[in-house]
């Protein structure tokens, strides 16, 4: 014997679905309001007007020819720098290490030339993942580099 679909039947499909889809959309709102750890830039105008200018910062670095990687070791930021040939000595290097969701403060840290190319922190990160943004400065030149790291 079948049972007639009801418009009792319907109401409960109607409040399921629905039901369903605004769970969903206030667990994703929940999510991305507490992973996001603040705004990307300022104001968004000011920095497409810079864009330009960014593009041939960009451009004066990739012709510098310079390389830089990032490890954790034992705590402490490794920088290994190249120039296109060698690598790179004398350098003076400086770096901020941020937590990818801002949830900690920025860690300003400074470095030592510990062998040729190779620079060594002098203070130690806290465990976790951080994105270091890295600044080598020689010969009146500098470049940039965004790196992730886990300490």
């Amino acid at each position: 014997m079948t049972r007639r679909f009801t418009g009792w039947h319907m109401l409960a499909c109607m409040v399921g679905f629905f039901g369903v889809v605004i769970a969903v959309n206030v667990a994703m709102a929940t999510l991305a309001a507490r992973t996001f750890g603040g705004t990307v830039v300022k104001n968004s105008y000011v920095a497409s007007q810079q864009f330009n200018t960014w593009l041939a910062e960009a451009d004066a670095q990739q012709k510098l020819g310079w390389k830089a990687e990032a490890e954790a070791i034992d705590g402490r930021l490794v920088i290994g720098a190249q120039s296109a040939t060698a690598p790179l000595t004398g350098a003076r290097v400086t770096a901020v290490a941020m937590h990818p969701l801002g949830r900690a403060a920025d860690i300003p840290l400074a470095f030592n030339e510990a062998e040729p190319g190779r620079f060594v922190a002098a203070t130690r990160l806290p465990a976790g993942r951080w994105r270091v943004r890295i600044r080598i400065e020689r010969d009146g030149r500098a470049a940039d580099y965004l790196r992730d790291v886990a300490a």
